[in-house]
């Protein structure tokens, strides 16, 4: 069941805020913690049993923290000993079935017969609840939280249905006093159905639109020019609009409820280099790994080299963290993590500015590059990407993809264009007709007309999951 399904639509939804709203206010959580578990039992049994032990781990383990003396080493050995637990659960549900797979290659490759291997299904969300995990412990250790003694708290936290299957990564510390205390309200349901609503669009008429095009991009043996660059550009805007407008739906879904969450996208697509679209995609990943993992290496406090290295390893590590089915995300963690240093080390040199224009060209031709890893595959169709790119395979359009190709692809991504100028384009909108009645209707209504087309297009297709669903 995911956000963008009939059966979360029309029944789990309704039905889950129905009783939420009947619920006296000091068991919201009750209803929360219960129905977000519903939640995951429906995607898999299970996942709901591994998801309890590491909420009932991860509870014992902020209660044992506390309780061992401060700044003794055995208090920073359990700290070690409970981080490497949730990452070794974390990395066998990632890279078990990519290790057996290399492992059978090399034995074939030497002659060998290969072993059997039944693979490994990665739980929906594991790896933002690892990560959330994490940083709730190493904040009681450094006395960011207090530890929180209340199960049913700290199981809520983790659990809530709204944000842990891809995101935002919340941190305890934000939503610790709504967890005792918050407004359901009519002015917070509306606001936050109105974000959902703008999350649903963006996933199901751009993103979902462009998904059939990607897959036919990526699928190709020796890709065009034009090919590969349709291909790219799609994933492009597939991915953010399907990653921001989870986000935006998950933000949507907990002002329904109440809570606060952080922006998670801040126009990533305007960055002017590399380090400014690390500050604005997938910001509650990249401020976890600067704060819980660069500042813990060291920061930029011990010299040049070494700040270097601490800025590679973040981002070499942050691709880890995406991986699982190929060792294309290390490769794309390795590039990004290269690009850092080097503007870093651009800064440092005292060199000139590029002009903005071209400084935000180059950063885009970057991000897109990296995505053409990012999606392929295995890093051969990488390679073939790569080489249609930069037009080894000849220019014109191949078959496949024209016969594909459909208008709904053109107007999904002339959609997303829009959106991603509009905001450029709002203010001096907003100068010129803030004052006209059809420039308020069309602002007040375009979310419900959005997400009205997007519902009946999800009860006339398959559902397309998120693709950090499996995550």
């Amino acid at each position: 069941m995911v956000f963008a399904s009939l059966e979360f639509l029309l029944l789990f939804l309704p039905a889950f805020m129905l009783v939420y709203a009947l619920a006296r206010p000091a068991g919201r959580n009750h209803v929360l913690l219960v129905g977000s578990w519903l939640f995951y039992g429906w995607l898999s049994p299970a996942f709901l049993l591994l998801h309890v032990l590491l909420t009932v781990l991860g509870w014992l383990g902020g209660l044992m923290l506390q309780r061992t003396a401060e700044g003794s080493r055995s208090r920073l050995r359990l700290l070690a000993g409970l981080i490497t637990f949730n990452t070794l659960v974390l990395a066998w549900y990632k890279y078990a079935n990519i290790l057996a797979a290399t492992f059978n290659e090399l034995l074939t490759r030497h002659g060998a017969m290969s072993f059997e291997w039944q693979k490994v299904a990665l739980p929906a969300g594991l790896s933002f609840i690892v990560l959330q995990i994490i940083s709730y412990l190493v904040d009681v250790q450094r006395k960011v939280v207090p530890v929180e003694r209340r199960f049913t708290h700290f199981a809520t936290y983790l659990a809530m249905f709204g944000h842990s299957i891809a995101g935002p990564i919340i941190r305890y510390d934000w939503v610790r006093q709504e967890l005792q205390q918050r407004y359901f309200n009519a002015l917070n349901f509306a606001l936050g159905s109105r974000r959902f609503m703008i999350g649903m669009s963006m996933k199901v008429l751009v993103a979902d639109s462009l998904s059939p095009l990607v897959g036919v991009a990526f699928a190709q043996e020796d890709p065009s020019f034009v090919d590969a660059w349709i291909g790219c550009l799609a994933y492009s805007l597939q991915l953010f609009f399907d990653f921001a407008g989870y986000s935006a739906m998950a933000i949507g879904l907990g002002l329904m409820l109440g809570f606060h969450f952080p922006e998670n996208f801040n126009r990533p697509y305007w960055a002017r280099n590399i380090q400014d679209f690390w500050r604005r995609w997938h910001i509650s990943l990249s401020s976890w790994l600067r704060d819980y993992l660069y500042i813990g290496l060291g920061g930029n406090r011990h010299g040049l080299w070494k700040t270097y290295r601490n800025l590679f390893l973040i981002m070499l590590i942050g691709g880890l963290w995406h991986g699982g089915d190929s060792w294309n995300y290390l490769l794309w963690g390795a590039a990004h993590g290269t690009a850092l240093c080097i503007d870093r080390a651009w800064s440092r040199a005292g060199l000139p500015d590029l002009p903005a224009w071209l400084a935000h060209s180059v950063t885009l031709l970057f991000v897109c590059l990296a995505w053409t890893l990012f999606r392929a595959p295995d890093f051969a169709t990488a390679l073939q990407m790569y080489a249609g790119q930069f037009g080894l395979h000849g220019y014109a359009l191949g078959d496949a993809l024209a016969a594909t190709l459909r208008p709904v692809h053109g107007l999904a991504a002339a959609l997303g264009i829009a959106c991603l100028l509009l905001p450029l384009l709002k203010p001096w909108a907003e100068q010129r007709f803030a004052d006209h009645l059809v420039f308020r209707t069309v602002g007040a209504l375009w979310p419900v007309l959005g997400f009205a087309l997007s519902f009946a297009l999800i009860a006339s297709r398959e559902t397309v999951p998120f693709l950090y669903f499996q995550f």
